[in-house]
């Protein structure tokens, strides 16, 4: 692995470069980006990719990538403007993308801005709420996420984060009645640990999860579009999410091992299954 910036006007952006020099490759690069996620994620997920050149990158403002336009919003948009820098910086495109969370988000915004970057996008989970049925449910219950950070901080916060996200199928009035989720719960300490400016559970990155799609640009596209959705995520908010994103494109999500973080690792908060998620990235991505 080697590490690199690319300096723009608006940040400084790191990413690394791992395997074979895309010239030493038969195959096309891959790239691995996620939002909160940072490179380090993908480590693993990067490991059973020898035989390709990974690209994994940190978002403005998220790791070692400095931001320089004086903002602390997280926008797909903006982050999208980011990745196609660094793929035209590289030379590299068109790339295959993997994308997790809420990069899968900004994937389909570089999509719909500059499919000529991409071959095949595989969208894993896009937590994108105006998909939704229950859309104002949703809000309501992120707001509820918010405050509860806000007034407690990182425990009470993640709690709240968990039980919304957790809950399966639409969000009832038998979700809003539920007490506020309790940190000792899910193995958490009560305190509060003082942080307001988490990227998860502050409004810093609702431009996220306010992204709606532009279903005739990714219809249009020459990139392959691929929803992905872990077997375990059904009807969960991220796998919810992934079906109706899925649907309204016209197509079908593709099933992937484990759960919404299922290609990490041992090191990683829950671990997922990444070997197996590996394999079927392989299948889907085909000997491109």
């Amino acid at each position: 692995m080697t590490a690199h910036i690319l300096e723009t006007p608006e940040a400084d952006l790191a990413y690394d470069l791992l395997g074979p020099a895309p010239s030493a490759s038969a195959h096309r690069p891959l790239m691995m980006i996620g939002q909160p996620m940072t490179a380090d994620g993908f480590a693993t997920l990067a490991s059973y990719f020898p035989e390709r050149t990974v690209i994994t990158y940190d978002p403005r403002g998220l790791g070692r990538s400095v931001r320089k336009d004086g903002r602390t919003d997280n926008s797909p948009t903006v982050q999208a403007e980011d990745v196609h820098a660094l793929i035209t910086a590289l030379g590299v495109g068109p790339v295959d993308l993997f994308a997790s969370s809420g990069g899968a988000v900004t994937a389909l915004a570089l999509v719909t801005a500059h499919p000529d970057d991409v071959a095949t996008l595989v969208a894993h989970e896009p937590p994108m709420i105006p998909v939704l049925p229950d859309a104002a449910a949703a809000e309501r219950a992120r707001a509820a996420v918010r405050d509860a950070y806000q007034a407690k901080g990182s425990f009470a916060g993640m709690a709240a984060f968990i039980a919304w996200t957790s809950w399966q199928g639409e969000l009832t009035d038998a979700y809003f009645a539920q007490p506020p989720a309790d940190p000792a719960m899910f193995g958490m300490p009560t305190i509060d640990d003082g942080t307001r400016d988490d990227p998860l559970l502050s409004e810093a990155s609702w431009a996220v999860t306010d992204y709606a799609p532009d279903v005739a640009a990714l219809q249009a596209a020459s990139t392959r579009v691929l929803i992905a959705v872990g077997e375990e995520s059904k009807g969960v908010f991220t796998g919810r999410t992934a079906e109706a994103t899925a649907a309204i494109l016209g197509s079908s999500p593709v099933v992937f091992p484990s759960h919404h973080g299922g290609f990490t690792g041992p090191d990683g908060g829950y671990p997922g299954q990444p070997e197996a998620f590996a394999d079927r990235l392989r299948e889907v991505l085909g000997e491109s």
